[in-house]
């Protein structure tokens, strides 16, 4: 099979990054986010990591996705913990609801996803349209800084049923001009030493710099744009290998 998150990608997310998992991004988000009273949306949701421990902490959290197998899983989490919450399947740059939301947020880089730039200013655009005025963007992006192209890596999880899933990394092309890496994920699930299942993924990444990333919010229409670096407010960022949050507001 070859596609984007689909049964075993999302497996091994779950299996690598459960629900609640953070890399700071969850406790900054309840932070960021605890003078919001009305809906937020999370157009990356996934398998629910982050919006699963807002809704817990009482934030009317909606979720999209363009996976329908992160949705399913999603929706199964939710479900095993009587959470009700609203989640439905489309894309970043074609976002058209009749919904506008006081919050959207990307934690984890998810924005970085969509290779095309002109699809990425649609996304901040549609982004801009589904919020309520006052309302705020809240996302993060990192830098790329490995190009090492040919290089692999393997890592490898076991299931709950006691299965094997390995998964074999290659970064196969730099792009600077397009500021895009990309790579190839090569997934196999292994039951009692037998192949029984394989997935080929693409996987691509861009980068921005600090400063354009800014003025692309800037152009979008956003204000009173603060960057913070390693989920620490109003941090500037200092180093490549720091994840960057930016919260900007419609006004």
């Amino acid at each position: 099979m070859y596609g984007f998150y689909n049964n075993l990608s999302t497996e091994v997310y779950d299996l690598d990054k459960p629900v609640g998992h953070s890399f700071g991004d969850v406790e900054y988000y309840l932070d960021r986010l605890k003078d919001v009273e009305g809906k937020v949306l999370e157009p990356a949701v996934g398998t629910g990591r982050v919006m699963i421990p807002l809704i817990e902490a009482g934030f009317k959290v909606e979720g999209m996705d363009l996976s329908s197998d992160m949705l399913d899983l999603c929706k199964d989490h939710c479900e095993a913990r009587g959470i009700p919450t609203r989640l439905f399947k489309g894309s970043m740059h074609t976002l058209s609801i009749e919904e506008q939301y006081e919050a959207i947020i990307l934690p984890a880089g998810s924005f970085l996803l969509m290779e095309d730039r002109d699809q990425a200013h649609q996304a901040l655009g549609n982004f801009y349209k589904h919020l309520k005025p006052g309302g705020r963007l809240i996302l993060d992006i990192f830098l790329t800084t490995d190009f090492d192209t040919g290089r692999v890596k393997t890592r490898e999880w076991q299931t709950l049923d006691g299965d094997l899933i390995t998964l074999e990394e290659k970064l196969t092309e730099v792009d600077y001009v397009k500021q895009l890496t990309v790579a190839h994920h090569k997934y196999e699930k292994w039951h009692n030493q037998q192949l029984v299942e394989a997935e080929i993924e693409r996987f691509p990444l861009k980068w921005y710099g600090v400063e354009e990333f800014r003025m692309m919010l800037e152009t979008t229409g956003f204000k009173d744009i603060v960057i913070s670096a390693n989920y620490q407010y109003d941090r500037k960022p200092t180093e490549s290998g720091q994840m960057m949050t930016y919260e900007a507001k419609k006004v």
